[in-house]
Formats: C-alpha cells, sequence, structure tokens
C-alpha cells in the first residue's frame, strides 16, 4: 500500500501542512514500517507493543503541535538551475552567509524559534561539493548520512556532525561518492529537508545543475520560496524552458516560482524582463555580472560577500537576504494563535491512562 500511502500523505501535507500524520502497524513487520517513514510520516504507532506507548506518542506528537503551529517552521528555500555554470552555487553561498550575518532579535524568535537558529547550506548542486568549496570547509558528514540518520536527528548530532563555516553557517553537502545518492529515496531526501527546519531559521538549497527533475519537483513542494536562477544566454533560457517544462509535467505550479537573473550585463540586447516573459516567470532580482572580482575573491579562499560588501553583487545578494529576512523572521516575535481544539485533545492525552 505504499504507492498509495505516499501520494496521499504528500496531498495531505499540502492542503494541511500543519496536520500531524501517524502511521499504524506492527513492528513485526519492519517493510510496512519502513514504508510509512519513507512516506514521511510524523511517527508510528506500534499496534503490537502495549498501549501506553501509543498514548505516550500522541501525547509526545500533540505536546510538539501545540509548540510547532504552522509557519513556525524554518524557511527552505530552493536555488533551481538547469545546467552548469550559471552561479548558483556562488548565489546560494554568498546568500546563506549575507542572511546568517543578519542580526535576529531574542523577542523575535518567539517561544518556537528559541530552539532553532542560524542558516543551514544544502551544497547539493553540480559539481559536487562546489559550496563546500567556496567555503574552504571539509565534511566527513554528507547527505546521505542525513537521511540514514534521519531518526536520530537532534541538535547534538547537528552541531557536532555538520560542517560549519567560519561564520556559523551549517553546510550538508552531497556525498563524495555520487553513486551513494542511489541508496536513498527522493522520500527520504524531503524527509530530512523538512526535518531540518525545526534546527534552523533559513536553508537554501543549492540544486545548480542538478539533473534529478523528480527530486527538484519534491523539494519544490516543500520549499516555502524556489528561486530558478537563469542568466542571458540562449542556452541557459532554452535549458531553463526545459527543466520548466519538466516542473508542469510533475504538477508543479511553476507561477509559485520565480527568477533570478544572474550575471547581467547591461550592454547584452536581452533584458531581464525579456527573460522573464520569455520563462513566464516573475522577475524577482537581477545580480549584475561582476565575474572578475568574484574570481578574484574565491582565488584568495575569500567569499565577495564577506570582503566587498559595497560591491554591486554584495548589494544585490543584500537585497535578496533582507527581503527573506523580512518575510519570515517577525519583527514582534508573537506566535500564531493556537487553535483552541488542539487545547483540548491535548489535555486528553495529559491524563494518564488510569484516568481515563
Amino acid at each position: 500500500q505504499s504507492e498509495v500511502a505516499g501520494p496521499l500523505h504528500q496531498r495531505l501535507k499540502r492542503d494541511w501542512p500543519g496536520l500531524p500524520v501517524l502511521a499504524i502497524g506492527a513492528s513485526t513487520e519492519p517493510a510496512a514500517m519502513l514504508a510509512a517513514l519513507r512516506a514521511g510520516v510524523d511517527d508510528f504507532i506500534d499496534m503490537s507493543a502495549p498501549s501506553t506507548e501509543a498514548v505516550s506518542t500522541l501525547r509526545t506528537l500533540l505536546e510538539r503541535r501545540s509548540t510547532l503551529q504552522v509557519g513556525t517552521r524554518g524557511c527552505t528555500l530552493a536555488l533551481l538551475g538547469a545546467r552548469a555554470g550559471l552561479g548558483v552555487t556562488t548565489l546560494a553561498t554568498s546568500l546563506a552567509l549575507t542572511l546568517n550575518d543578519l542580526p535576529v532579535q531574542a523577542a523575535a524568535r518567539g517561544p518556537a524559534r528559541a530552539a532553532r537558529h542560524g542558516v543551514a547550506l544544502l551544497d547539493l548542486g553540480l559539481p559536487a561539493r562546489d559550496g563546500l568549496l567556496y567555503l574552504d570547509t571539509q565534511s566527513g558528514f554528507s547527505f546521505v548520512h542525513g537521511v540514514r540518520n534521519l531518526r536520530r536527528l537532534d541538535q547534538t548530532l547537528l552541531h557536532t556532525a555538520l560542517a560549519h563555516h567560519s561564520s556559523g553557517v551549517a553546510v550538508l553537502p552531497l556525498p563524495a561518492s555520487l553513486a551513494q545518492i542511489r541508496e536513498i529515496s527522493h522520500a527520504d531526501s524531503v524527509a530530512l529537508i523538512k526535518r531540518l527546519t525545526d534546527f534552523f531559521d533559513f536553508q537554501i538549497a543549492d540544486l545548480g545543475g542538478f539533473s534529478t527533475v523528480d527530486f527538484m519537483a519534491h523539494t519544490v513542494r516543500e520549499a516555502q520560496r524556489t528561486w530558478v536562477v537563469c542568466d542571458q544566454s540562449i542556452g541557459a533560457i532554452v535549458s531553463t524552458a526545459n527543466l520548466l517544462k519538466d516542473l508542469r509535467a510533475r504538477e508543479i505550479d511553476t507561477s509559485h516560482l520565480s527568477l533570478v537573473v544572474n550575471k547581467f550585463d547591461n550592454h547584452v540586447g536581452l533584458s531581464a524582463k525579456d527573460i522573464a516573459e520569455r520563462l513566464e516567470l516573475p522577475l524577482h532580482q537581477v545580480l549584475p555580472a561582476r565575474s572578475a572580482p568574484l574570481l578574484a575573491a574565491a582565488s584568495r579562499g575569500e567569499m565577495l560577500v564577506r570582503t566587498a560588501r559595497n560591491d554591486p553583487y554584495s548589494q544585490a545578494v543584500a537585497v535578496l537576504a533582507r527581503g527573506l529576512h523580512q518575510e519570515f523572521i517577525s519583527p514582534t516575535g508573537q506566535p500564531p494563535a493556537k487553535d483552541p481544539r488542539w487545547g483540548a485533545l491535548l489535555s486528553r492525552f495529559r491524563k494518564s491512562p488510569s484516568e481515563g
């Protein structure tokens, strides 16, 4: 029944993002349990276990739901690039560093944000692990390791296992051997991305040059924002148009995506507006062509957004970062209003089994 459970769960999470979903089965059937977890359920109730364990699982889930309301998870931004060389990784690393430098007042976090902070870069673009290279960082813990340890993820594991840039940005790259990617499913990968939003205010998913459109589609469904990166070259525009066509074929509503035109040169007779109209995407931002300063900074093992904050490229990235920050970090710190029905249901499960 996994072929039914997966699509059903995706539809439930699409229409009711805050709805907790439980799977019920027996631990004596590990294949069923694995299928349920891969479908992305929040927890599993073992019917062969004592009833007190089921009550405990429900109580934990409801308490988690009472503090993690819709909209209090971190923001996932997916950066798509139809081919290598469009500057997606440079943008992803620059944006992660710039976002990380923006101050977050304690009052703006609210109760649900108190245990989550910072920025994570999901270095999933091709060529592989370029994000690590740009940030001059090493990592022995990969995205595949994260998927395999999904049930064990906590703040301690992430702090000790994930690579961290000197700025504090966490980096989770593809494995050194890309063959390992075939060992994990798209559902498992998306479940990890979703889980990480419990620990970071922002995670930037670099999917530049990523060849697996199915994974792109799954990630776009999970992300709060998706930006498609393209430059002025005819090859990039044609490749991007084909990517968008493939996403639409997988029932992705591309009207919710927006365009970032990168490496823009005013002397080229093709405006950013023309590119947006050709791709049928709203234009979000234009990043200037600054290949020489970017290359010079990279040759020194540095990032332009940190060494030359007044550079036009750095300024344009800062505009993007501030926009995300203002949209997803509440200045008031007021958590969303809680649904009273959840409080009533939670109070029932807080009672001991003997009281019920």
